[in-house]
């Protein structure tokens, strides 16, 4: 399986997803003007990706702002994540956030009391 690279705009963070190590990042800013656009690969590379047989993953997350539209998404992926971690697979996603990024440390707080089938943590940097 092929990786999955999205490279960084103001509007758009940049994407790298490692079929072979299991090595997910989602960093910088993000929104886009077309979200559903934007983020329809990265939902179709976990949906393939997840056809494999992946048992373990890391996804990290370093977003700087984010939209309410790109917070569904998110929500989306964490919703597939839940159920890939169903399956036995072992999932991490890591929160990561500036100290002074209170919006951030918030949000990822927020995340993290929906989730109950991977492990979420948020790290405060």
């Amino acid at each position: 399986m092929e990786n999955l690279i999205i490279e960084q705009t103001k509007s758009t963070p940049y994407i790298f997803f490692c079929a072979a190590t299991g090595k997910l990042r989602i960093e910088g800013e993000s929104y886009p003007e077309n979200v559903i656009k934007f983020y329809t690969p990265v939902l179709e590379w976990l949906h393939d990706y997840f056809m494999t047989n992946v048992k373990d993953m890391v996804l990290e997350f370093k977003i700087i702002y984010f939209n309410s539209s790109t917070s569904k998404v998110f929500l989306t992926i964490f919703d597939l994540l839940e159920q890939k971690a169903s399956t036995g697979c072992n999932i991490t996603v890591k929160w990561i956030c500036d100290k002074d990024n209170d919006v951030a440390i918030e949000c990822g707080e927020e995340f993290q009391e929906e989730i109950n089938k991977f492990l979420f943590t948020v790290e405060i940097c």
